[in-house]
């Protein structure tokens, strides 16, 4: 059976955070306000979610925040274990979270779009507890987060994980298709997805049965 483990993204509501937990998912995402892309859902409703979650697997807050003190409160609020901080936040930021968020898992996101993600992902290692590899445009005019349903690169991913210190997901257009060539190419700590285990944006139990089944294939 496969050691990566795997994360759920995009939940809708505890029941959807039900059906990911009995597949066996070791972390759920939880989507706040976003500048674009699929799965946001009210602060409430994350808290609400998270409240649910049993020791053990992982609620993960995705914010999309850069100032320490606005993420800061997001978590107070929403009260998960784990942040995903989806934009790029430099290293002192992370140093303030950190410091104010004791105990809190935080997760840098990098969007791996050439070879200069790879040195910000190195960088970054130092300061996080882990980074996730995601599909994404963060530097155009409405900023693209996540969720696109696209692969990247994995040579570059497959990079950072050799030589990153620190566990690192991979997402970006995974699917029950090819989910275990990604793992096997880029060797990550983990895997993430949203669209590919989703029909209309509602989790689809076939999907998601398909998608475990084939992580925990290898």
């Amino acid at each position: 059976m496969s050691n990566v483990r795997f994360k759920i993204c995009c939940i809708q509501s505890v029941e959807e955070a039900r059906t990911a937990m009995a597949w066996g998912a070791d972390a759920l995402g939880l989507v706040a306000s976003m500048p674009s892309g699929p799965g946001p859902i009210p602060e409430k409703e994350i808290a609400r979610i998270a409240a649910e979650v049993p020791v053990g697997v992982s609620a993960v807050l995705l914010t999309s925040r850069t100032d320490p003190a606005e993420i800061i409160e997001q978590q107070r609020q929403t009260r998960t274990d784990s942040i995903q901080l989806c934009a790029w936040l430099e290293a002192d930021a992370h140093v303030v979270l950190k410091r104010e968020l004791p105990g809190i898992r935080l997760m840098q996101v990098v969007h791996v779009t050439g070879e200069e993600s790879y040195t910000q992902a190195i960088q970054a290692a130092k300061s996080v507890h882990g980074l996730l590899l995601d599909t994404g445009a963060p530097k155009a005019d409405t900023p693209v987060l996540g969720g696109t349903g696209k692969t990247h690169d994995w040579s570059i991913s497959q990079r950072i994980v050799r030589d990153c210190n620190k566990p690192v997901y991979l997402a970006g257009g995974l699917n029950a298709g090819n989910v275990v060539e990604a793992i096997r190419k880029v060797r990550p700590w983990g895997v993430d997805i949203c669209t590919g285990v989703r029909k209309d944006m509602l989790l689809d139990d076939q999907k998601l049965a398909d998608y475990v089944r084939a992580v925990k294939s290898i």
